[in-house]
C-alpha cells in the first residue's frame, strides 16, 4: 500500500518534509500547537512527543518499525496525545526537552522520544526505541503499555516526576552567569584545545567526531594573536584529515554531518547546510594563511555543491540532504571494486580503488566502501608502480566519471525547507568565498538568498519568519535566525558594499534587542518575548553543532559599532560577552565562537576604508589586496561619491575626488595617513 492509499493525519497540512513523511502513519499525529495541547489538558492525557529531522537515519528506522506498525499505533492512540516535531523548525521545543532527556538518561540524540504531562512537564524520555526489547533496550510497545497503565492507575506519581524535572530546568534557566572574563582566558582555551586534540587524526576527542568549525577558526586566531605554530598545525591537520576522509564527499564536494570513527572515515551520510556554511570559511582562512590550493579547492567544491544541489526556486537554500537512498544508509555514496571497474575499466578501476581506499571486503556495509584519501599520491603511485603525475591525472578524470555515474543512482531526498538561521550562515559563507575566490556566482547566490529572507520571510512588522517552503513562510523567528542573518548581511556588505545590507542589519538588530534581550541578567533568550512560551524560557550560551547565537551577535554588534560609529552597540557587545563570562571562564572549549569575538576585541577592530569609484581598477586592486590577507580583526567599507556617510560615518569626508583612490586605516579612534596604493595599504595593516 502506498502513502496515497492510506488515510492522512493532521501532519498532511504541514510544510516540513519531516512531518509530511509521517502524514500517512496510522498514528493520530498532531503538530505542536494549541489543538494538541488543549486536547491533552481537556482529556487529561499524557503526551508522547517525538522529535527528529528529515535527514536522520534512525528517525526513518523508528518510523518504519514503530510508527507504521498498526498495533503500536493503536497503543499510542489509545493512551496518548501524539505530537511530532521537526527539530529544525522548532529548535526551542527540541532544546528544552533534549535537556530533560539528557538529565534523565545521560545522553541525547534523535529521534528523541519524550513523555509529558498535559502541563508539558517531561517525566520519561529517551531516543530511539526498538519496537520490541533487544540488546538491553526496552521495546517501544512495552514502554507505551507501562506508561499508559501507570498513568491510568497513579498519574500523580508521573506528575511528580514531571514537576521535579520542570523545576530543575527552571533553576538552570535562572542561574546567574554574568561576570568579567578571566585574564588569560584565551591562553586557557588554547591549552584545553591542545589537551583534547587528536594528534594523529586531527579533531577533538574520540569517536564520534564532529567538525567543530568554531574551534578550528579559533585556533587560526590563536596563531594570528600569538604566533603559536602548534595552534596553526592543529587546525591544518584537522582540515587536512577531514578533507581526506569519508566525512567529505570525495566526488561531489560538501561535508557529511559527522564521523562515526576517529579517522573521519565512515560518516553518518546526511549533509547539513549549516556544517558546510561553517566549514567553508575555515578552509578559506587556512588558504589565506598558508597559500595552499587544497584548502581553496575544498571551499570551492563545497560552494559548488550548494549551488548545484541546494538552491530552491525562490533563491533560498535547502536545509539538508538525507543519509539514505532506497532505504539504505550511504547507498548513494558508497562503492565496491566491481562498481569502480564497471565505470572505469579494470586498470583504472584498480587504481581508483587504491586511490580512494576501496577494499575487497569494504570498509562500510554490505561489502561497500566510503571513499577516502588514505594515502599521499606518491605513496599510492609507488604501491601501484605508476608514475605519480600519470596517476594524479588519471584520477582527476576518474573522479569526474564516477561522479557522472553516481548521478544516475537513486538520490537521497532533499529537505527543501528554507531556514532563516542556516541561510544566514550560508549567505555569509558564499559572500566570503566570493571575496577570496573571486567567483561572482557565489555573490549572486548570496544576494538572492538575502533578498528572499528579507522579502519572502519577513512579517509585516519587520520581524522574520523562521522557516518557509514553496513560498509559504511561518513560525516566529528565533534568536539564531536574527543573529545568523545579520552576520550574513554584514559579510554581504563587505562583498558588494550595498548599504541596503547595513540598513537591514540595523533594522533586524532593533527587533532582536526589543524581543530577545534579558534586561535582568544580560544576554538574550532563545525565543522572543511575544512568541509561544514553553515551560521555561531558555538561553543557549554555548556552541553546539551550531555556534551560539549570543556569540554570533556579539560579533555582529562589534562590527556594526565599527561601521556605524555607534558606541551603544559596542557597549552592548561587552555586556553580552560578560553575561556568559562565568560559564566561559569555566568551560572555554564550549565557547569557541565567543572567544573569536573576544580575540578580535582584544586586538582592536580596525576600520579600513577604500575611497574610489566602484569601477576604478585601483580601488579593485586595494580590495583584492585586503581580501588576500587573513585579517579577522577588521571591517572594510567602500567610500564612493554616492556613499551614505549618515549611515556609515566612517565614510564622512572620504568621498573620492575625481580620479582619486585612497585607503584609510583607523583603530580605536586614531587613523593613519591615507595611502594611494594597495602595497602601502597592506603595509599599514602589517
Amino acid at each position: 500500500m502506498t502513502d496515497s492509499d492510506r488515510p492522512a493525519n493532521r501532519l498532511a497540512r504541514e510544510t516540513s518534509p519531516y512531518l509530511l513523511q509521517h502524514a500517512h502513519n496510522p498514528v493520530d499525529w498532531y503538530p505542536w500547537g494549541a489543538e494538541a495541547l488543549e486536547r491533552a489538558r481537556s482529556e487529561n492525557r499524557p503526551i508522547f512527543l517525538s522529535v527528529g529531522y528529515s535527514a536522520c537515519h534512525w528517525c526513518h528506522v523508528m518510523e518504519h518499525e514503530s510508527f507504521e506498525n498498526a498495533e503500536l499505533a493503536r497503543l499510542m492512540n489509545e493512551h496518548f496525545v501524539n505530537i511530532k516535531v521537526d527539530r529544525e523548525e522548532r529548535p526551542d521545543v527540541d532544546e528544552l526537552y533534549m535537556k530533560a532527556v539528557q538529565a534523565m538518561t545521560g545522553q541525547g540524540g534523535w529521534p528523541m522520544s519524550v513523555f509529558l504531562t498535559p502541563q508539558l512537564e517531561p517525566f520519561f524520555g529517551g531516543t530511539y526505541f526498538p519496537p520490541v526489547g533487544r540488546q538491553g533496550m526496552p521495546g517501544f510497545g512495552q514502554i507505551l503499555t507501562a506508561i499508559g497503565e501507570r498513568w491510568a492507575k497513579d498519574p500523580e506519581l508521573l506528575r511528580g516526576q514531571g514537576r521535579k524535572m520542570a523545576q530543575m530546568l527552571s533553576q538552570e534557566a535562572r542561574a546567574a552567569t554574568a561576570t568579567s572574563l578571566d585574564e588569560g582566558l584565551l591562553d586557557k582555551s588554547l591549552e584545553q584545545l591542545t589537551e583534547n586534540f587528536d594528534a594523529t587524526w586531527g579533531g577533538f576527542g574520540d569517536a564520534p567526531k564532529f567538525p567543530h568549525a568554531m574551534d578550528i577558526r579559533l585556533l587560526l586566531r590563536h596563531w594570528k594573536r600569538s604566533g603559536s605554530k602548534p595552534a596553526l598545525d592543529m587546525a591544518r591537520l584537522t582540515l587536512d584529515r577531514m578533507a581526506e576522509g569519508g566525512v567529505y564527499d570525495q566526488l561531489g564536494g560538501g561535508f557529511h554531518r559527522y564521523s562515526t570513527d576517529e579517522r573521519w572515515l565512515i560518516p553518518h551520510f546526511e549533509k547539513m547546510l549549516y556544517d558546510n556554511a561553517l566549514l567553508i570559511p575555515a578552509y578559506l582562512e587556512a588558504h589565506l594563511i598558508c597559500g595552499e590550493g587544497r584548502y581553496a579547492r575544498v571551499a570551492r567544491e563545497c560552494c559548488e555543491w550548494v549551488l548545484r544541489e541546494m538552491v530552491t526556486p525562490e533563491g533560498g537554500f535547502a536545509s539538508t540532504q538525507d543519509a539514505d537512498s532506497e532505504g539504505v544508509e550511504g547507498k548513494f555514496f558508497a562503492w565496491t571494486q566491481e562498481q569502480l571497474n564497471e565505470v572505469l575499466g579494470p586498470q583504472r578501476g584498480g587504481w581508483a580503488a587504491a586511490w580512494f581506499g576501496v577494499t575487497p571486503d569494504g570498509n562500510f556495509e554490505h561489502g561497500s566502501s566510503a571513499l577516502w584519501r588514505h594515502g599521499a599520491p606518491d605513496e599510492v603511485a609507488r604501491e601501484l608502480g605508476v608514475d605519480v603525475d600519470r596517476l594524479t591525472g588519471a584520477m582527476e578524470g576518474a573522479r569526474a566519471e564516477l561522479f557522472a555515474a553516481r548521478e544516475q543512482r537513486v538520490r537521497p531526498a532533499t529537505d527543501d525547507k528554507v531556514l532563516a538561521a542556516w541561510n544566514g550562515l550560508m549567505i555569509g559563507a558564499l559572500a566570503r568565498a566570493h571575496q577570496v575566490l573571486g567567483d561572482g556566482r557565489y555573490l549572486t547566490a548570496a544576494r538572492n538568498a538575502a533578498r528572499y529572507l528579507l522579502e519572502g520571510m519577513r512579517q509585516d512588522d519587520g520581524r522574520l519568519f523562521a522557516t518557509a517552503r514553496h513560498g509559504r513562510a511561518h513560525l516566529d523567528a528565533y534568536l539564531d535566525d536574527y543573529a545568523f542573518t545579520i552576520s550574513g548581511l554584514l559579510d554581504l556588505y563587505e562583498s558588494d558594499f550595498d548599504p541596503r545590507w547595513i540598513r537591514e542589519s540595523l533594522a533586524l538588530e532593533r527587533v532582536l534587542a526589543e524581543r530577545f534581550r534579558d534586561d535582568e541578567r544580560g544576554g538574550y533568550f532563545t525565543v522572543g518575548a511575544d512568541s509561544e512560551q514553553l515551560l521555561v524560557r531558555l538561553k543557549n550560551p554555548h556552541d553546539g553543532a551550531l555556534p551560539a547565537g549570543i556569540a554570533v551577535h556579539a560579533g555582529n554588534l562589534t562590527r556594526l559599532a565599527a561601521l556605524t560609529g555607534r558606541a551603544d552597540l559596542d557597549q552592548e557587545a561587552s555586556r553580552v560577552i560578560e553575561s556568559v563570562g562565568e560559564l566561559a571562564n569555566r568551560y572555554p572549549m564550549a565557547f569557541g565562537q565567543l572567544l573569536q569575538v573576544v580575540a578580535c576585541r582584544e586586538a582592536g577592530l580596525r576600520e579600513v576604508v577604500v575611497a574610489g569609484a566602484a569601477d576604478d581598477p585601483r580601488a579593485a586592486e586595494m580590495l583584492a589586496a585586503l581580501r588576500a590577507r587573513f585579517d579577522p580583526d577588521r571591517v572594510v567599507a567602500l567610500a564612493t561619491a554616492e556613499g551614505d556617510a549618515e549611515l556609515l560615518p566612517l565614510l564622512a569626508g572620504r568621498a573620492p575626488k575625481r580620479g582619486e583612490v585612497r585607503g584609510y586605516v583607523c583603530r580605536r579612534g586614531a587613523c593613519d595617513l591615507p595611502v594611494d596604493s594597495a602595497a602601502a595599504l597592506v603595509a599599514q595593516l602589517s
